[in-house]
């Protein structure tokens, strides 16, 4: 194989040169932050509400499920009050303007709302559940949900998170770093089939081993960067954690993306040559197929362990390969990962095709 060739998954190259750390960007590596992050926490805390008709949730509510599947939000009764209403919200904090209402439901009728509630339903297994049943995931799906029971005289609510499996990867310009403003970040990652990535995504990816040098977009409007190997050039001695620059201006500002993609209903494969990119195009269009998007082929990376150990073009023009079981003849970095040859000229005659169908 041949080209210059970057690392795109675990490492990568840049200089950010302004940057703030505490507690929260450092990630409670240490056991004094640690301590002290709790006791605010505690400090600050109300008690919880003892709940007289809803179950308590388990000490930490999470469900998983990925991208296209079905899940269930569990919320029990354990007794009833004479009238009452259920109301399932999804918790935006950024949100401005009404709540994310996702449905209301009475003893006679059903009422779904907004872009989620098509997909909604009460499970009703038997006549204490309000749980809320899920179907055909999508990205935007994750996130904090309430269980709220409404009777007009002691209100009372659960909460729980639901958790997206899947991946993040950064995202560059093929005109070069720090390209993008935060809606062109979106833009750049709904293009190949992701959306930008939460904090807590990303600080999931860190704990999985991303280490990258270049800050992206974010989600909520900030702009962080992983780092597991300290290196000069990428924040010097600091420790390892989310170096962040904080909230930045939406328009003016340009950086990476951070993207976060699930898995897809597809597969990606590997057609063998020598093709420009128009060749790739075409030889995808043979097998029925078109070349795969940046997301779909780290998807398949990640939830099928794809492994392919030559260079193939992709439907942004560039070229990457993904690698799940490392070796010194494909790239001879030790770690997996999507690597890439960034964007060639599309007139070059180097590589096969990914292609997604």
């Amino acid at each position: 194989m041949t080209g210059h060739l970057h690392l795109l998954n675990f490492t990568g190259a840049g200089r950010a040169t302004v940057f703030r750390m505490n507690c929260a960007v450092i990630l409670l590596l240490t056991s004094g932050c640690f301590t002290w992050s709790s006791a605010v926490y505690a400090t600050n805390r109300a008690a919880p509400k003892k709940l007289k008709y809803l179950i308590d949730p388990p000490v930490y509510a999470e469900v998983i499920g990925r991208r296209g599947g079905n899940v269930t939000l569990p919320c029990m009764l354990k007794t009833k009050p004479n009238y009452y209403k259920v109301k399932w919200t999804k918790l935006e904090p950024e949100r401005v303007g009404p709540e994310n209402i996702i449905m209301i439901s009475n003893a006679h009728a059903f009422k779904p709302y907004g872009q989620v509630g098509p997909r909604a339903s009460l499970r009703n297994a038997h006549t204490m559940d309000a749980s809320l049943l899920l179907r055909h995931l999508q990205l935007e799906d994750g996130g904090t949900y309430r269980c709220e029971l409404i009777n007009g005289i002691e209100d009372e609510s659960v909460i729980m998170e639901l958790r997206i499996e899947g991946v993040v990867f950064p995202y560059q310009s093929k005109n070069g770093r720090y390209q993008f403003t935060f809606q062109e970040a979106k833009e750049a990652c709904t293009d190949q089939d992701g959306i930008l990535a939460t904090y807590d995504q990303l600080y999931r990816a860190w704990t999985e081993g991303l280490d990258w040098c270049n800050a992206g977009w974010l989600r909520d409007g900030t702009v962080h960067y992983p780092i597991i190997r300290p290196r000069p050039v990428c924040g010097g001695e600091l420790l390892p954690g989310i170096r962040t620059y904080g909230p930045k201006d939406k328009n003016r500002d340009r950086f990476d993306a951070f993207c976060f993609t699930s898995q897809t209903s597809g597969s990606v494969f590997y057609i063998s040559g020598s093709f420009s990119f128009e060749q790739a195009e075409h030889a995808c269009k043979r097998q029925f197929a078109e070349l795969a998007l940046v997301g779909q082929l780290y998807a398949a990376w990640h939830f099928q362990n794809y492994d392919q150990c030559d260079g193939g073009w992709l439907r942004d023009g560039s070229v990457r390969f993904p690698i799940s079981n490392p070796r010194r003849r494909c790239g001879g970095l030790p770690e997996a990962g999507v690597r890439s040859f960034g964007f060639p000229s599309k007139m070059t005659h180097l590589y096969g095709a990914y292609c997604y169908r």
